[in-house]
This record gives C-alpha cells, structure tokens and sequence, in this order.
C-alpha cells in the first residue's frame, strides 16, 4: 500500500525533530518528508539532553527519538509538554535503570576510559542492535560509533545512569503518540513499547516482526512510510490549543 505522501495527502507543517540513539547520528533515520531537523544528544544527562532538543527548534515539533533519544524525549514531554504536537518513541524504554544495567554502564565507561572503546562498541553493544548477522548493516553501525567517538559515548553513559521512570509523562501527554517496535529486540523487546502505548491517551503500537533494535537501518521503507502516515494524521494537533 502506497504512504500518505505517495497519495498526495500532505504531511504536517510542523518541524520534525529527529533525535538519534546512543552511539548513532542522522545516518540513522530513514529520509521523511517535510521539514525535518536532527538533534544531537551529546549532554552528560537526561536533563541536558532534553535542552538540547527542545533548543533544536522554536514553538511546537514533533520529536520522533530513537532508544537514548526517545528516553531524552521523555523527559522533554515532562518538561515542555505543550511544545509537542506528537510524539514517535522507537526501540526504546520508558522504565528506570536496572542495578545490572547500571553496572553495565559502569563497565563500559571504565572500559572506554582505558582505550578499549572499539572493543565495548564491537563485543558489547554492537550484538544487540540488530535481528540478526548482517556485515552491511554491522559496518553501517560500527561506522556511526566511530563518528560519535568515545568522549560522547562517556557522555552518553552517564546520562542513561539519570534516567527515571517516564510512563507519567507519557501519561500525560495530550498529543498522539507512535510507538514502533522490533519483535526481535533483545535490548528493548516489545513488552516494553507496549507499557508506554498503554499510558498514552491517544496513541499508536507498531511492532515489526523481523526487525531487532536499530529498525530504522533493518526496515527503513516500513519505518518511514508508517513515520509518514502518521505525521499525516496530526493536522488536528498541529495548531496551537
């Protein structure tokens, strides 16, 4: 089935803020219509990262965040939620941190502070981004990470180490939310994404069936055509309350 866009029928007129996960840049995302601004999430902290994407653009956005970009949009819908006027959390988790995930962090960091960044990104965390094997993807990966580096990648760290639970922001958000999944995610599976859909008063669950963490490099026609169709449908949220 042809996409909204392909149809003829206009996208929102509202900047869409694309913020990216740990380790990951624009490459990213799959190429959207309209008017579209990458954020960086490069802040030592929850809390900071939230001010770099509400300072991306003026007035309302969408923010569309992928993993450690849509837990950094969580904490924008608690801060500004009235600048949002939709909302798309892709691979990602709304709960706090876990005593285990918080002395994996620790881990990575001493790791990376001793020089060994290459190997935590190929041994650690490049295993859980996908379904599967794939060499391209895996190489589109491990190139984004050397690009990101290992000082953001510290800074990435400690950040999800100030993570809190989100599931009440969500909650209290007016506008639609979009959740995307991959059945194949072994870091955020979609017991997850379902919880955040739950507490969303007007909200969205996609789950694609073969696709792992990084959904938007395994399915990115699937990824921007469901991303397309419903941007189409937040005319109704797009002018000021």
């Amino acid at each position: 089935m042809a996409s909204a866009a392909a149809r003829g029928r206009p996208v929102t007129d509202l900047p869409v803020v694309l913020v990216p996960g740990m380790l990951c840049d624009a490459e990213v995302w799959p190429r959207l219509p309209g008017r579209v601004v990458y954020a960086e999430i490069t802040e030592p902290d929850i809390g900071g990262m939230a001010e770099q994407i509400l300072a991306a653009v003026e007035g309302r956005f969408v923010l569309a965040g992928l993993s450690l970009g849509a837990i950094a949009g969580f904490e924008v819908a608690r801060r500004a939620p009235e600048r949002l006027a939709g909302f798309c959390a892709v691979s990602t988790n709304a709960g706090a941190p876990t005593a285990e995930q918080l002395a994996a962090w620790a881990a990575f960091d001493r790791r990376t502070l001793a020089g060994e960044f290459d190997d935590v990104v190929a041994e650690e965390i490049l295993p859980t981004m996908f379904s599967g094997p794939d060499p391209v993807l895996e190489r589109r990966f491990l190139a984004m990470a050397r690009r990101i580096g290992p000082g953001v990648f510290r800074a990435q760290l400690a950040a999800q180490a100030t993570r809190r639970d989100a599931h009440a922001a969500v909650a209290g958000l007016s506008c639609p939310v979009l959740v995307v999944s991959g059945a194949q995610d072994r870091l955020c599976p979609p017991e997850f994404h379902r919880s955040i859909a739950a507490r969303a008063r007007n909200s969205v669950l996609r789950v694609l069936p073969e696709a792992g963490h990084l959904l938007t490099l395994e399915a990115p026609g699937v990824v921007a055509s469901s991303l397309t169709d419903w941007l189409c449908s937040l005319s109704p949220f797009s002018k000021e309350s």
